[in-house]
């Protein structure tokens, strides 16, 4: 896909690329999340992503929320482990507005005390209300035990007792650390000319006080894998195996990324869900996910059962994965991996929001964007040899972390 960058001068970059719908879509991106916090103030990334939209030196709250909400445009913003992202889509005439508003929130939010009171009593009721749902409470808790002792083990959203002791000066002090402009991506889907972007962000945020310098991420270390259980008032088991894998940097992502989805990805055909759920009926939901993150990745499969099938799932599961690792992908299965990999991303195009988004963090990750065209030659590039090499290496029943939520009484 057809995409300029350009550097402003404080080291922000202005990505755009090109669209002939009556719809644009923008973001802003900063290189940081809830990895960068102190272990005392997990959830502090989190917390500033909520109150920037609550007041700045020149707008309330309402006048921020209806800013583009008032032409039917939408706004929204979301906290990684690795980044801060704010995102719009809105009509063609609405960009001006809408990296003003980008502007003022990111670089102008005033953080007053009364709001910070609101905001925490709002993502305590977040955290309550995440506890109460164990399908996604494993995968904090499992995360957590996976990099213990290193920030990505970190909940996003913080602890009770972090999120109450927060001070307008930790976000401040957070804010001028870990918002760097050279660290920072906007970045635009619309029907402009290249010229008309780089005027409108060059209008909006070449006056952004620089502040550059290279990102400084401690790497985690890998643990022996263990093998833990937590009861609680739940009816169904719920369980997560993983472990630490490839980085986005790593030439082997490609590969596991298709092996993923071949085994337990999207769609209904991944082995996992054809020989538990189809085959057997056992769990309803069972899948594999892969993340690559900045210098290491987290491969998991989960699923959720019925404490008597719980045994029979977690041996059928390690049964699939013997059965890969002792008979890997031939030609042809790999092939028909590939076709339905490469169309589940070409489909996914169409998702213009997730689209410039991945774009920009592509642009931070690796300081340059691929074409679909790449995407695919690296997807197609994966050989067999390969798919045995990583099926070796990530499905090693001993190298599985096993982490079980089990109902109590059980």
């Amino acid at each position: 896909m057809e995409y300029n960058v350009h550097t402003l001068p404080n080291g922000i970059r202005l990505l755009h690329v090109p669209s002939a719908s009556t719809i644009s879509h923008a973001c802003i991106i900063v290189n940081t999340g809830s990895r960068d916090e102190a272990e005392n103030k997990a959830g502090l990334a989190h917390f500033i992503e909520h109150l920037i939209f609550k007041r700045t030196e020149k707008r309330s709250t309402n006048q921020i929320l209806n800013r583009l909400e008032s032409v039917g445009a939408d706004l929204n913003a979301y906290t990684t482990k690795e980044y801060t992202c704010v995102h719009a889509s809105f009509l063609n005439p609405y960009l001006d507005r809408t990296l003003d508003l980008f502007n003022d929130i990111i670089f102008h939010s005033t953080f007053p005390e009364e709001e910070m009171d609101k905001e925490k009593g709002v993502i305590l009721d977040e955290i309550s209300s995440y506890i109460d749902q164990p399908e996604e409470a494993i995968n904090d808790d499992f995360e957590d035990l996976l990099f213990a002792g290193h920030s990505l083990g970190h909940n996003i959203l913080g602890t009770t007792e972090t999120v109450e002791n927060f001070t307008r000066e930790d976000i401040i002090n957070f804010r001028k650390q870990n918002y760097k402009t050279n660290e920072i991506v906007i970045a635009v889907l619309g029907n402009y000319s290249f010229k008309s972007v780089v005027n409108n962000g060059t209008k909006h945020f070449a006056e952004v006080q620089e502040n550059a310098s290279l990102k400084e991420r401690i790497k985690p270390v890998l643990h022996q894998p263990e093998n833990k259980t937590i009861y609680k008032p739940i009816t169904q088991a719920h369980c997560l195996l993983g472990t630490q894998t490839y980085s986005t940097h790593h030439p082997y992502k490609a590969g596991l990324l298709l092996l993923n989805n071949y085994f337990g990805g999207n769609g209904m055909s991944s082995v996992l869900n054809l020989q538990i759920r189809e085959k057997y009926g056992i769990a309803y939901t069972i899948e594999s996910s892969f993340s690559p993150l900045s210098d290491t990745g987290i491969f998991t499969i989960y699923f959720g059962t019925d404490r008597e099938k719980y045994e029979k799932a977690l041996a059928l599961i390690f049964k699939e994965i013997k059965k890969l690792r002792d008979n890997p992908l031939n030609n042809l299965q790999l092939q028909k991996a590939k076709n339905k990999f490469i169309g589940q991303i070409a489909l996914g195009e169409e998702n213009r929001i997730g689209l410039i988004i991945a774009m920009a963090k592509s642009l931070i990750d690796h300081d340059k964007i691929d074409s679909l065209e790449t995407v695919f030659a690296k997807i197609n590039a994966v050989t067999t040899a390969e798919i045995a090499e990583i099926t070796t290496e990530v499905l090693d029943k001993d190298k599985l972390n096993i982490f079980t939520f089990c109902p109590i009484g059980e």
